[in-house]
């Protein structure tokens, strides 16, 4: 069969590594990778690097990402976009073709197609941000997707609603807390010497801009900066940047000013991957920002997030998340009573076993019925 997976950020793809591992060692599936979006961006890291690592047989590179990030560059991106990923499937026939989440790339890949009839199954939909106009994306992938998995029943019903039929909906769990319970971070010394941090506690950081909210975003930075300097007079800070978003350089801005300031508490990551990332998660005291990763993943670390604005409004959460207003004192209030918090012993409403198992074997039964 022969499959395609379209990813365009470093964080859907750190996601969908359990899936492609499978894919990779299963006959049944020719697999080829399609890269676009911040993969193809040295600002963001050039994380396709990190793809061609991973040793595919075939990886498709598509750039189309404007470096500049205001609404006019972001709508130019979504048409360009478009317009490459026209040519690509007027060229490259698939038998499915495999997306993930709501980033806005993967929305404009996804639409350009709909006239070729492309098949896609579509990962991790139904959800809600009211805080992003994500939202809007998301839901547009999945009235163009063919197949469905979801993370929870509530966004199997969710996806159901949308599309008007139950028909090739699934809830699989979060794909990227497949086998979470058996996770061995790097160790701890290695970890901490190989990005320059002090082993010292820390709080692990992830801002993203309220696209909903795009005026507001310069206020909202300020604030945040102002929390973390207050924040660091208590404990290290681990600071991932953000990513591709509508005035996301805004908030890097703040960012790298707050490090210029507090230099000796503050570390800046711009590209952590899958292992390190989630070893930062288990060696945190805990998460501050506006990210999925908060929402979905920090509870199976036992981790509570002190989850900021209204990004993230909507999404079903677990019982670790302390959510906060964006405003500085608010955030360093509930940042200090969270430190002294003993771990999170609850359990997370995102994880059931085998995820990618349950993805493969619906795809093949799909494939069955074409």
């Amino acid at each position: 069969m022969k499959t395609a997976v379209l990813t365009s950020s470093r964080a859907d793809y750190g996601i969908y590594l359990p899936l492609l591992n499978k894919l990779k060692r299963d006959s049944f599936f020719e697999l080829e990778i399609v890269a676009f979006g911040t993969h193809l961006s040295n600002f963001h890291g050039y994380t396709i690097e990190s793809i061609i690592k991973d040793d595919y047989e075939k990886i498709h590179a598509i750039s189309s990402l404007l470096t500049s990030d205001d609404e006019l560059a972001i709508a130019s991106s979504y048409g360009l976009t478009i317009l490459k990923f026209s040519e690509f499937w007027d060229k490259n026939k698939y038998d499915l073709v495999v997306c993930l989440g709501d980033r806005f790339e993967m929305s404009a890949a996804v639409q350009a197609g709909i006239p070729f009839g492309v098949k896609f199954a579509h990962i991790h939909g139904g959800e809600t941000t009211l805080g992003a106009i994500d939202n809007i994306y998301r839901h547009q992938i999945t009235l163009a997707s063919s197949l469905h998995f979801t993370a929870t029943s509530e966004y199997t019903n969710k996806v159901t609603e949308v599309i008007g039929s139950n028909k090739n909906v699934y809830t699989t769990g979060s794909l990227s807390l497949e086998e979470i319970n058996r996770f061995v971070p790097i160790e701890k010394e290695t970890f901490y010497n190989n990005f320059k941090i002090k082993q010292e506690p820390f709080v692990l950081v992830t801002f993203h801009p309220e696209t909903v909210s795009v005026s507001m975003n310069k206020f909202y930075a300020k604030e945040m900066k102002r929390a973390l300097s207050e924040v660091s007079k208590y404990i290290n800070i681990v600071i991932t940047m953000p990513n591709a978003d509508t005035l996301g350089t805004v908030y890097r801005q703040e960012i790298y000013e707050l490090k210029e300031k507090l230099s000796k508490r503050v570390v800046l990551i711009e590209n952590f991957g899958k292992i390190n990332y989630f070893s930062a998660m288990w060696y945190s005291k805990l998460l501050i920002g506006n990210t999925s990763s908060g929402i979905i993943e920090a509870a199976s670390f036992k981790k509570y997030t002190i989850n900021v604005g209204n990004r993230q409004k909507g999404r079903l959460q677990s019982n670790n998340i302390i959510n906060v207003p964006f405003k500085s004192d608010e955030i360093v209030n509930q940042t200090l009573k969270a430190i002294n918090l003993n771990e999170y012993q609850g359990k997370n409403k995102y994880f059931k076993r085998d995820a990618s198992l349950i993805i493969i074997n619906k795809i093949k039964d799909f494939n069955e019925k074409l």
